[in-house]
């Protein structure tokens, strides 16, 4: 993970934008939406770099931008009496990789995005998906690591009880 400082550079910025892309998607539940969300923080970035401290984690202040710039634009279309929920995520690991790895992926994204409230989706993303530490995703999130914990542990209960029930339910022939 980059540290931003003087030496950070437009690179830096391209390296994240995978993780950045997984976890807009997660948030946005859509596909172009997601790639607006990308495209706004990575705008912001690149005007704000110049005013972030030293030795500051690149991923977790973007991860926090991000957030932030979704927060922004659900609360404006509210406003707006918007509509802001669509279609389950298209990719999540590269469909060139493992098919049932893929395949299961998208299955538990698609139970996260109809099961779970945006808040739980954001923290099991930036924990499961994207790997960040628990301080480091209440840090994005802006949260006491106690709440982090919590929605974390109540997002996985309600995946594991959605879960166990789809597998008891018998597949209609």
């Amino acid at each position: 993970m980059t540290l931003l400082g003087p030496q950070a550079s437009a690179n830096d910025l391209i390296d994240e934008i995978p993780h950045l892309r997984r976890f807009a998607r997660s948030l946005t539940r859509d596909p172009n939406t997601a790639d607006d969300l990308l495209q706004d923080c990575l705008e912001r970035a690149i005007r704000r770099m110049h005013l972030i401290r030293e030795r500051t984690k690149l991923r977790s202040w973007l991860f926090r931008m991000i957030y932030r710039i979704h927060l922004d634009t659900v609360a404006q279309a509210k406003r707006r009496r918007e509509d802001s929920d669509s279609s389950v995520i298209d990719q999540m690991p590269d469909p060139s990789s493992d098919f049932e790895l893929h395949a299961e992926t998208r299955s538990v994204l698609a139970l996260m995005q109809e099961h779970l409230t945006p808040e739980q989706c954001a923290a099991l993303s930036l924990i499961a998906v994207e790997q960040l530490s628990y301080s480091e995703a209440a840090d994005v999130l802006d949260i006491p690591m106690g709440t982090l914990m919590s929605r974390l542990h109540r997002a996985r209960a309600l995946l594991r009880e959605v879960m166990k029930v789809s597998e008891d339910t018998p597949e209609k022939k």
